[in-house]
């Protein structure tokens, strides 16, 4: 099989059910996720030991859902029989992150990215996904999408600032607070 159609070689670009110019927001938007996505593989990729089992596993489950946001994205016209992202996978996201939260310390001020490379790569996930949302938000107002797509990656974005954060933590590496800052967060545990 070949990789290369030449059927783009014109700018545009299949999307289910027809064909798009390549810098559609449509395609802006799933090829964001796309980016993400490969962002998130490259944390994978980080991911040494058993330390970190179940944020593999997490991550790993990511990847597939986010290739689901993109099928979700790429039809010409959506019904919402076909949708792959649901309520369900958000709640989840909230679960995870509630449980991630507990293992790391309270904040107090804002952080910069950074301590390990796997925490600063996930705060690279983080705002790729919220570029994600920005296009996602942008093409919504363009045409009908999947509402659950932005719920996800809104809360996906979250989801990678405690991870970030929970990776410093079991590397015994402390996040690097914003010096500038005063004390901006109240207890919220």
């Amino acid at each position: 099989m070949k990789v290369y159609t030449r059927t783009g070689d014109e700018g545009q670009t299949s999307v289910i059910g027809g064909r798009v110019s390549k810098d559609d927001q449509q395609v802006e938007a799933y090829g964001t996720i796309d980016e993400l996505n490969s962002y998130v593989g490259q944390a994978v990729s980080l991911m040494e030991g058993e330390v970190f089992a179940d944020l593999r596993g997490n991550l790993l489950e990511i990847q597939h859902e986010l290739f689901d946001c993109g099928s979700d994205l790429a039809f010409v016209k959506l019904s919402e029989s076909r949708y792959k992202v649901g309520a369900e996978m958000v709640e989840r996201l909230e679960r995870w992150m509630d449980a991630y939260e507990e293992e790391n310390p309270e904040l107090e001020r804002f952080i910069l990215p950074g301590g390990t490379l796997l925490s600063s790569t996930l705060h690279v996930c983080r705002t790729v996904c919220r570029r994600a949302e920005r296009r996602v938000v942008t093409l919504g107002q363009a045409k009908e999408i999947n509402p659950e797509v932005r719920r996800y990656l809104n809360r996906l974005s979250d989801y990678f600032f405690v991870i970030a954060r929970t990776a410093n933590v079991r590397s015994q590496v402390p996040d690097i607070e914003y010096i500038r800052s005063k004390k901006v967060f109240r207890n919220q545990k």
